[in-house]
């Protein structure tokens, strides 16, 4: 019940089309209930007068209840048809937003087959018990509630020989449910294990390839797929079991019904027609219990799959606007670190420690230091990627906590040091940060990002298709795609996290060279491990055990030796230091 009311949640905002589905659902079955008491007074009065012209005035009656039943239940099926595509809609759409607020933090813990299970057939099966459960469940509760009366007014004794094999009924159903739940989770869990172990042969196709793994991953998949056939077959085989069970139950009670009521009617203790009326009225009443066998596994499995979706649905964003976070004045490009002192990943042991650094609109500033000294997280706090401690990083003296979102990632150009392609073509991927792009822009950031003798050679120019996740273009391609990409949107603060590692040290200098001009006008941070990267720029900060170790001008770094001096003699073996 808990988690049907977390359901039901869901569908407040189709009230309208609820309320109407609940009122034709309560007009269809106060039809049905009319027909069998009319059908019955019928049958007694023909046995007093059976003149033909009553017979067609109650024939025509009860064509018409049909007809009216008939028209009531398209109404509610149509309406609740719209109510199950519009859960469904809604609900995907609901999934996808919320996963898109989640940091990157989030996606490292859950599995993306696992995520795309849940976003797929998950989804489905909520939408798809948003119909039966109106229908089944509403109809099941007002037959009840209409019938059982009548039939007590018919004959008390009769209506509680047929109630006496209900809880026989409820139990059974019960029972078989409660086999079925723990297998139901089960099932699911190990459809999104196939599901992520697929995505990560598929996506990785190449190194599996590589270490001629085919046979062995194979042999993996097969097990998790035998696995979920067994699995699927208990289920089956348990759940198959209720209907079968409930006909049979039910069955017994109708042989007892038509004895004991054949007898009273024969005694004339009831009509025959209020013996048809009640036989009418205990199939109306039995006709949910025969269904409640598929129904049951549908709520069953539907149930399970919202279970999984609220999961995720629990899990609060990271990093989410402020409430009554306002938009800022238009983003000019200064940048400050106060005191920063950030703690990764919950771990005790802080990641930068008291940093302070301040970064002038339109200055260049970049930073080295080894491996895991935090020189990424840095920036990806300035973009809000991962959040910050409460008044430690600034844009143009505010807080960036206190930015829309929207407004703070809409004025940066981010190039993380994984690049990711869309299986589009190169313009669409160029293109893909801006709200109108135009091809004259597209053409530029290639341009800027030195991709234009690569374009030469691509058959079909920018409109030539990148595979999925780049996989046509070198790594290069992709790093300067990735930087156009970011260039395209003339962002205020342009921040190139390791983004030219993957290319060769004279098309570095080119595109170095062809973003001097745009990196003049606007506020750039670079992270690189190569001396030559970081040479050019205003301000080069050395990142050592989550501090500045040191801060200064390439020569003024040379000059006083340190981590800079070090990293540069390993890259420069065969010369001195340099203090041009």
């Amino acid at each position: 019940m808990h988690d049907l009311r977390k359901l039901v949640r869901h569908l407040r905002p189709y009230r309208r089309p609820v309320g109407f589905g609940v009122a034709f659902i309560f007009a269809s079955v106060c039809l049905g209930v009319v027909g069998p008491f009319v059908l019955g007074r019928v049958i007694d009065e023909l046995q007093v007068d059976a003149a033909p012209h009553r017979l067609t005035r109650y024939a025509l009656f009860l064509l018409g209840l049909a007809a009216a039943s008939a028209g009531l239940q398209f109404a509610e099926r149509r309406l609740l048809s719209d109510l199950w595509c519009g859960v469904e809609y809604k609900l995907r759409q609901d999934l996808c937003a919320h996963l898109m607020r989640q940091p990157a933090s989030f996606f490292q813990a859950h599995r993306t087959g696992d995520l795309m299970t849940r976003a797929t057939g998950d989804v489905t099966a909520v939408s798809v018990l948003t119909g039966p459960l109106l229908t089944e469940g509403l109809q099941t509760a007002l037959v009840i509630l209409l019938v059982v009366p009548i039939m007590l007014w018919i004959n008390v004794r009769l209506t509680l020989l047929l109630l006496a094999a209900l809880p026989f009924v409820a139990l059974t159903g019960k029972y078989i449910a409660g086999r079925t739940r723990a297998r139901l989770g089960e099932i699911q869990e190990l459809s999104s294990r196939i599901a992520a172990r697929a995505q990560e042969n598929l996506t990785n196709v190449r190194a599996v390839r590589a270490y001629v793994r085919e046979e062995a991953e194979m042999a993996a998949f097969g097990g998790l797929n035998d696995r979920s056939v067994t699995l699927n077959l208990n289920f089956l085989r348990v759940s198959a079991a209720l209907s079968p069970l409930i006909h049979f139950l039910l069955a017994v009670g109708f042989v007892l019904i038509i004895w004991y009521g054949g007898g009273l009617a024969v005694r004339g203790e009831i009509t025959v027609g209020e013996f048809t009326m009640f036989t009418i009225y205990m199939t109306q009443l039995s006709w949910p219990l025969y269904t409640v066998g598929n129904f049951a596994g549908l709520l069953q499995r539907g149930l399970a799959s919202f279970r999984r979706l609220d999961e995720l649905f629990s899990v609060e964003p990271e990093v989410k606007d402020a409430p009554g976070v306002r938009e800022q004045p238009p983003v000019r490009g200064r940048v400050e670190f106060r005191g920063l002192t950030y703690h990764a990943g919950g771990h005790s042991e802080p990641l930068l420690y008291g940093l302070d650094l301040t970064v002038e609109a339109g200055q260049t500033v970049a930073f080295v230091g080894r491996t895991g000294s935090g020189k990424s997280t840095l920036l990806s706090l300035v973009a809000r990627a991962v959040e910050a401690p409460p008044g430690t990083v600034f844009v143009d003296g505010v807080s960036v906590r206190d930015y829309p979102l929207s407004q703070l990632r809409g004025s940066i150009g981010y190039v993380p040091q994984e690049t990711f392609l869309f299986s589009g073509t190169l313009a669409e991927n160029i293109a893909f940060g801006a709200d109108r792009p135009n091809l004259a822009d597209v053409e530029w950031a290639a341009l800027m990002a030195g991709l234009e003798d690569d374009l030469r050679g691509f058959p079909e120019g920018l409109n030539t298709t990148v595979g999925e996740r780049g996989v046509r273009l070198s790594g290069g391609q992709k790093q300067r795609t990735a930087i156009a990409r970011a260039l395209q949107r003339r962002p205020r603060i342009l921040i190139l996290d390791d983004a030219l590692s993957a290319v060769d040290t004279h098309t570095e200098a080119e595109v170095l060279a062809n973003l001097r001009g745009f990196m003049r006008e606007r506020t750039t941070l670079i992270v690189s491990h190569r001396v030559s990267t970081v040479r050019g720029a205003d301000l080069i900060c050395v990142i050592d055990g989550g501090r500045i170790a040191g801060r200064g001008t390439h020569e003024e770094l040379l000059a006083s030796g340190g981590v800079y001096a070090e990293l540069y003699r390993l890259q420069h073996p065969e010369g001195e230091l340099e203090l041009d």
